[in-house]
């Protein structure tokens, strides 16, 4: 796990994203640690009680739907008893790809917090922005870089020593 630097801020609201973001990338790491994308997400309800939580599965679950978002929101739903997820919050390492995106939309989330863009397949803000545009039904508050570089590094790191492995 990246080192993760002392809050910044002494905001409680600001306090509350970086607890919950921490969470997420000790959740990515144990992807990272399992062979999968180190990705890890949290879902805590209007009170900030912890929902789920979900980290990368794909590889483990040979299924391609298994992004951390999709298992918490799997799991979110199941102790909710509904897929209505407009009192909730999603914290994830990375920002969501258009399949999380979408699943977020369709699930009402209330508000989204990721970590860091992702340049090459982000759907929020980066490459597309899919819950500001025409075909969304829904529109969430989204937060982005929150304890940024932590996340950014993780998975930096992770696709380094990967390279480095299939290198030698």
């Amino acid at each position: 796990m990246p080192p993760i630097p002392s809050p910044l801020l002494d905001h409680p609201e600001y306090l509350e994203h970086y607890r919950w973001m921490t969470r997420a990338i000790a959740l990515a790491a144990a992807a990272g640690a399992a062979g999968e994308v180190p990705v890890g997400a949290v879902i805590v309800n209007a009170s900030g009680e912890l929902i789920a939580e979900g980290e990368n599965r794909r590889e483990r679950d040979h299924d391609p739907t298994a992004h951390a978002e999709i298992v918490a929101l799997r799991q979110a739903g199941r102790v909710l008893q509904t897929w209505h997820l407009e009192p909730c919050t999603l914290y994830v390492t990375l920002e969501p790809c258009p399949m999380c995106s979408g699943a977020l939309i369709q699930a009402r989330l209330g508000r989204l917090v990721y970590g860091t863009d992702d340049y090459k397949a982000g759907a929020i803000r980066t490459v597309a922005n899919l819950p500001d545009s025409a075909c969304s039904n829904h529109h969430l508050q989204v937060i982005g870089g929150i304890l940024e570089t932590p996340c950014r590094q993780q998975l930096q790191e992770w696709f380094s020593q990967r390279r480095a492995r299939k290198s030698s």
